[in-house]
């Protein structure tokens, strides 16, 4: 089973709607491992480890976001993955 990293950038309206926690949980259901973080500039960041298939499921979520949310751009840039153990909300 290969591993593969997204580091995924998502602007809009992200912070104040759920995007972290919501993201948290459905990361953690499709088994990926990462964080979440909301930035300075308005945008929320992430990062999931996980089987392909998995990753692919979740930035498409990440278009989408929870319903509070108005997701206006998701940029993704794939890296090496480095073993994260667990899902975390970062603040």
């Amino acid at each position: 089973m290969e591993l593969i990293r997204a580091h995924i950038w998502i602007s809009g309206r992200v912070q104040g709607v759920a995007y972290r926690m919501t993201t948290a949980k459905i990361a953690t259901h499709l088994g990926l491992k990462g964080w979440v973080r909301n930035l300075p500039d308005g945008r929320v960041e992430a990062v999931f480890e996980g089987e392909e298939a998995a990753i692919e499921s979740m930035v498409r979520w990440c278009h989408e976001g929870p319903p509070e949310a108005i997701v206006e751009q998701v940029r993704a840039s794939y890296e090496t993955p480095e073993g994260l153990q667990s899902f975390n909300i970062r603040r």
